[in-house]
C-alpha cells in the first residue's frame, strides 16, 4: 500500500466557493482512478502546519497504482487548476 499525502495552501484571493470546487473534484477521484483504495480530503484544524489550509490523503493498492494516479485524466484535470490556485506540498510513503 501506498499512502500519498498532499497539504494545500490555497493562495489569498481564491474564494471560498473556488476552494469547494476543488475540494469536490479532488474527492471524486476516488470513485475515477483506478487503485485508489481510499481518500479523505478536509480543512486543516491546527496552527502546525505552516499555513497549510487543507490536506489530502489517498491510500491506493501500490506504487504502479500511484503512477497511473499521477498521470490519470481526472487527476490532471483537477490538479493543474489547483495548482494556479494553491501551493502543493506532496509526500509518498509506502506501508
Amino acid at each position: 500500500m501506498v499512502e500519498h499525502m498532499v497539504w494545500i495552501k490555497f493562495r489569498s484571493g481564491v474564494t471560498p466557493q473556488r476552494i469547494e470546487e476543488h475540494l469536490t473534484g479532488l474527492a471524486g477521484l476516488s470513485k475515477t482512478v483506478p487503485g485508489v483504495t481510499k481518500l479523505s480530503i478536509g480543512p486543516n484544524f491546527t496552527d502546525r502546519a505552516n499555513g497549510f489550509t487543507h490536506g489530502l490523503l489517498v491510500t491506493l493498492a501500490s506504487r504502479e497504482a500511484l503512477q497511473t494516479y499521477q498521470f490519470h485524466p481526472e487527476h490532471v484535470k483537477v490538479a493543474g487548476p489547483l495548482r494556479q490556485d494553491a501551493e502543493l506540498m506532496a509526500m509518498d510513503i509506502e506501508v
